[in-house]
């Protein structure tokens, strides 16, 4: 099976081998004729973020960059894109990397022509409602990690650095014209990101999974996520070079983020305050939480899982999808705790007010408290 293909699900993608070589044709789709490339700091001299620049150059686009991102991107970073943006007189722009990058993109279009803080798009209630969607301009992302999923997304996540807090920017039309999924541009993820951003896509799929929300084509969609990831993120871990297993993988980002549509829970009520607080990798920090929300989850999941492991080809039920969750954590080395991630004397009470205020607590399948968030926060310390 050729894995090359253009979706229209939830918004255009161009799936395949080699397919950034349809940059130029993907912005003039979107609209742009003078795109700006919104990259983080460790992509920004890499060979396929100059290559993809020089392809925009040479259809006469400028090819012009901004890389000033943090991996928790945060508003000074906004605020120095938006500087540059609007000075260089751009009218879109290709959000390009993992998260980072593509959260940062994505936010930066949105914001290009609005005159209100970016915190006063937050995802709360219809705070969207209260942007210009004249101001908002057009984005084609061009994902080159495979975990965040954040190129069929219609959000982005940015970190408040006066409070360290992740805060998710909400607009329909942050949603990408175009997205050019090429696998070829994850080969040179390192073992440990491609575990990360791997394990991510597994989060967003298991959590959209055992979502208590109705929305029966996410579920299936997280469903068989989890099986690419379970089938490929370990071929992709051993060969970077394996480009089958790439493409998979990337399918399965994609897929977790349009799955979790139905909602997401504690893994992510967790990571987010962690990583927002410690600045830890936001995959692996789904990954450390993953055992215990699961064991946090299980009078409301153990059934769902059943269910899940029998499509999967796990033995055991719950039990042997947890004992396959552990196992499949040791392989890529994931740390056990947060003492494991670096975290040494963690501010539990910092973390419980962040985790309760977090959105992905709505879509948890167990009702989440102060008392058994501090619980399930001690299990990973």
């Amino acid at each position: 099976m050729k894995l090359v293909g253009n979706w229209s699900y939830p918004n255009p993608i161009r799936f395949g081998a080699g397919r950034i070589s349809e940059i130029a044709e993907a912005c003039a789709t979107a609209g742009m004729s003078k795109p700006l490339l919104v990259t983080d700091r460790g992509l920004a001299d890499m060979e396929i973020t100059t290559r993809t620049c020089a392809l925009l150059a040479e259809a006469g686009l400028g090819g012009d960059k901004f890389a000033d991102v943090d991996p928790n991107p945060n508003e000074a970073n906004l605020e120095a894109g938006l500087k540059a943006y609007r000075e260089g007189g751009y009218d879109g722009v290709v959000a390009f990397g993992g998260g980072s990058g593509l959260d940062l993109g994505k936010t930066l279009a949105f914001m290009a022509g609005q005159t209100r803080p970016v915190w006063d798009f937050e995802d709360i209630g219809d705070w969207w409602t209260r942007a210009d969607p004249d101001g908002i301009h057009p984005i084609v992302a061009v994902p080159t990690t495979a975990g965040t999923g954040s190129e069929v997304g219609r959000a982005g996540v940015l970190t408040n650095s006066v409070t360290a807090e992740k805060k998710i920017i909400f607009h329909p039309k942050m949603l990408p014209a175009q997205v050019i999924c090429d696998p070829e541009l994850t080969v040179g993820m390192p073992p440990f990101i491609t575990a990360g951003t791997g394990l991510d896509a597994f989060a967003h799929c298991v959590e959209a999974f055992c979502s208590p929300h109705y929305h029966p084509m996410s579920q299936g969609i997280a469903l068989e996520g989890m099986r690419l990831v379970k089938d490929y993120l370990p071929r992709a871990y051993a060969d970077g070079t394996d480009l089958e297993a790439r493409a998979h993988m990337m399918s399965a980002a994609a897929m977790g983020a349009t799955a979790f549509q139905k909602g997401l829970g504690a893994i992510h009520a967790l990571s987010h305050p962690i990583g927002a607080i410690y600045h830890t990798h936001h995959g692996t920090t789904n990954a450390v939480c993953m055992p215990a929300v699961l064991q946090f989850n299980r009078p409301a999941i153990e059934h769902r899982l059943a269910l899940a492991s029998a499509y999967l080809g796990i033995e055991g039920g719950y039990e042997g999808f947890c004992a396959f969750v552990d196992g499949f954590n040791d392989s890529f080395d994931i740390p056990k705790n947060l003492t494991g991630l670096g975290i040494e004397s963690p501010d539990v009470g910092r973390i419980l007010e962040g985790a309760l205020k977090d959105p992905s607590t709505g879509g948890n399948p167990v009702a989440m408290t102060a008392e058994n968030t501090r619980q399930l926060i001690e299990q990973l310390l």
